[in-house]
């Protein structure tokens, strides 16, 4: 099993906290890190922008890490364990999505093209059931101004909430993912 090559990001898994041990550096998508490390301690984002995942073949908790350093992993969330990652492309461009009430894209219809810290007062709703994403990639959170268990959501159609990996419609927050 491999990491697909791309040059525009750059993470590095270590197995012991502090940036310490055996490492993995990637460069794009890897559904196992668990071929390559027997668990991982820290990371270290040189470049880019990348979604880790608890669980191999991107499933479980959902993590945006940008450029930085991250000494503890298990700091980092209740799974505390990271065993798959995938590069997010980072756009400067247009940003838009549709959200939706209902699954399968019905009842009310919600443009959105901005980061919403409240989809509560921003729309007077708390759930969304689907979604369809045309511009950038996006982080779904449960909780309002970007705390919670968070999602990536990347353009296409999601036409119930467990089709981008949720248990429930809650969304508290969505944010744009950009360079800034």
């Amino acid at each position: 099993m491999s990491c697909e090559e791309d040059e525009m990001g750059k993470i590095i898994f270590f197995e012991e906290k502090a940036f310490c041990g055996r490492h993995y550096e990637c460069s794009g998508d890897c559904p196992d890190l668990m071929s390559f490390l027997t668990q991982c301690g820290s990371i270290r984002v040189t470049s880019g922008c990348f979604m880790i995942y608890e669980r191999p073949n991107y499933t479980g908790h959902q993590y945006c890490l940008r450029s930085g350093e991250y000494a503890d992993v298990h700091s980092m969330g209740p799974a505390g364990t990271v065993s798959s990652c995938r590069f997010i492309p980072v756009e400067q461009g247009c940003f838009n999505m549709r959200l939706y009430e209902r699954i399968e894209f019905g009842g009310q219809i919600m443009n959105l093209e901005d980061d919403c810290p409240s989809v509560l007062d921003r729309f007077h709703i708390k759930d969304i059931f689907s979604c369809n994403v045309t511009d950038g990639n996006w982080l779904f959170y449960e909780d309002t101004n970007y705390c919670g268990r968070m999602y990536l959501i990347q353009p296409g159609e999601y036409k119930r909430f467990s089709e981008w990996g949720s248990r429930s419609a809650r969304v508290g927050s969505i944010q744009r993912i950009t360079n800034d």
